[in-house]
């Protein structure tokens, strides 16, 4: 086959902050997020499609959310590996689709600055990356502000 699908989710909860890392933007929000690393639920999510695709495990093998080294990390270095480990096994994304799961921040002022600083990262068009949100209808977690979710589909295809 020429092609390869992997799908992602991730999941954080808000906590003490004034902001969020989404798609590698800082989103002003009254609340920050609860997290290891810098908790960018857009790039993990990301991360867990690729990996999913070549088969390579989930973004928490490859960047343990006990290790030291990846405490506060910018999530923007997970998506950089994640990315050589596509090239490297002679794949390129082909696009990706990312929906953000919240009551608020509003996402879609920031979704065209998400996208150039992830199309940037992966190397790819702006038209090959999706980004947009939903609420949950003030169901779950996500529904009442207690937290923020994040569901993403990428394509692989040879390089």
């Amino acid at each position: 086959m020429n092609i390869r699908i992997g799908q992602g989710f991730d999941v954080h909860a808000f906590g003490d902050g004034d902001h969020l890392m989404l798609g590698g933007v800082r989103v002003p929000h009254s609340r920050g997020i609860v997290a290891h690393s810098d908790g960018d639920v857009v790039i993990h999510a990301l991360c867990d499609a690729m990996l999913g695709a070549l088969a390579l495990g989930d973004i928490g093998q490859h960047f343990p959310p006990g290790d030291a080294r990846w405490q506060g990390a910018d999530s923007r270095a997970f998506l950089r590996h994640c990315t050589g480990l596509v090239s490297e096994r002679g794949w390129r994304v082909g696009n990706a689709d990312i929906t953000v799961v919240c009551e608020r921040p509003k996402v879609a002022p920031h979704a065209p600055a998400m996208r150039e600083v992830l199309a940037s990262d992966l190397g790819v068009a702006l038209d090959a990356l999706s980004i947009k949100a939903t609420t949950s209808e003030r169901l779950g977690f996500t529904g009442r502000g207690e937290g923020i979710a994040a569901m993403a589909v990428c394509l692989l295809v040879r390089a």
